[in-house]
């Protein structure tokens, strides 16, 4: 028997889920030492509730997926806006080469995977939902591309990319460090330092020195800037699917967001040309809806995974994964620390390439604070880093996804 929930009861799963996860993230150290987001953890109970009833009960649970869509569109749009192409000259020599490696990355990831798909007889299909989508994408392209990678064929698309998603989280978290720890410690690199000298570094240097400058809001002008996020974000989505469309007409498939994305980046960076963007477009608060609709998305997401849906395909997903961890292993630390120039920032941003090459920029950040905490802080790797996760990542591999999805 099926229960099909209309989008407002699906709505408040998720929320449900979120706030499950945010009690268990208080509770459970585990969950905060790998940065797993409060829905994930959440959305995982209640997807194995589903699954329960399904098992002993012969019960399915039909979510409506149109919250769940249009804050994966909102999301991405969010992520456009972040696309300030003044920033590159921040990070200079390197961040062009980490945005060469990223690229590289998350290539070999979609070769990897759909190469041990096929060497196994199975769905190529398979390989690009184990693949660089919930890699270096994350939960929340794996959203992004679940739909048309279902559309193609692959049944349990969604359950099969959030599991990978979730694995590759607590992967990139368990490696980047240790791995940085190795480099370091054989090169000789930096040696420990008093935690009180770190803690001075991390405090008192974040992604830019204007972080650090208080800006009080009166509940007034906080809400007018909300209010003109909200307006940026629906007059972005909307020329969004102008371009969707047009893309549409060349025969290729992109993801539905894609289109919005694109909008946001070229609306901010034709504002920076005349004013501060991040000022005029309510930046911050724009960034802020987007991280609210991504927890709903996934709140939503994972409350809906099928988790029966995996049972078949346990064994090859491990091989798959499995491979992904130890390719990101060797390429970070034969590739990514010599092309970086193998000196103790090299390592630290060796960590942060571990922590979104594999689930996200938070596991990134976190894995390079944690490298800092023993060491020494690095003033460049927590600029670059930011600046990859916000503008690149996402871009890079929706172009690879699409290209490959195209040809296979």
């Amino acid at each position: 028997m099926t229960v099909g929930l209309d989008m407002y009861q699906t709505a408040g799963v998720g929320v449900i889920a979120l706030l499950l996860g945010m009690l268990f993230t208080r509770k459970i150290p585990f969950l905060k030492r790998f940065c797993i987001p409060a829905p994930v953890s959440g959305g995982i109970v209640i997807a194995l509730l589903t699954l329960a009833l399904y098992s002993f009960g012969g019960l399915e649970m039909d979510f409506d997926g149109t919250i769940k869509d249009i804050c994966m569109t909102l999301f991405f749009t969010s992520v456009g806006f972040q696309s300030n192409m003044k920033a590159l000259r921040t990070g200079g020599k390197t961040l062009v080469v980490m945005v060469i490696l990223v690229a590289v990355l998350i290539i070999f990831q979609n070769l990897i995977s759909v190469g041990a798909a096929s060497a196994m007889g199975l769905d190529p299909l398979l390989g690009m939902a184990s693949g660089s989508i919930p890699m270096s994408g994350g939960h929340g392209t794996s959203g992004g591309f679940s739909p048309v990678l279902e559309s193609m064929g692959l049944t349990g698309a969604s359950s099969i990319t959030m599991a990978c998603a979730t694995f590759g989280l607590v992967a990139g978290s368990m490696i980047g460090g240790p791995l940085a720890e190795l480099l370091i410690r054989r090169r000789h690199l930096a040696v420990e330092s008093d935690s009180r000298d770190i803690m001075e570094g991390l405090e008192g240097s974040e992604a830019s020195p204007e972080s650090k400058i208080e800006r009080p809001q009166s509940g007034e002008r906080s809400f007018r800037d909300y209010t003109k996020a909200v307006y940026m974000l629906v007059l972005a989505m909307a020329v969004g699917m102008c371009f969707s469309k047009l893309l549409a007409l060349t025969g290729i498939t992109f993801p539905t967001y894609f289109g919005a994305l694109i909008a946001a980046c070229v609306i901010r960076n034709c504002v920076e040309g005349f004013v501060d963007g991040e000022q005029f477009l309510a930046l911050e608060k724009i960034v802020s809806l987007g991280d609210i609709c991504l927890s709903l998305f996934l709140g939503i997401a994972m409350s809906s995974l099928k988790l029966w849906e995996l049972a078949g395909l346990a064994l090859p997903l491990c091989v798959i994964l499995l491979a992904q961890v130890a390719f990101m292993a060797l390429f970070a630390s034969l590739v990514a620390f010599r092309s970086l120039g193998k000196d103790y920032d090299a390592a630290v941003l060796v960590s942060g390439l571990c922590g979104f090459g594999l689930g996200a920029t938070p596991n990134a950040m976190a894995n390079m604070s944690a490298v800092c905490f023993k060491y020494r802080y690095a003033v460049n790797p927590f600029i670059i880093v930011p600046i990859i996760g916000a503008m690149f990542v996402d871009i890079i591999n929706t172009f690879v996804v699409t290209f490959f999805l195209n040809i296979i």
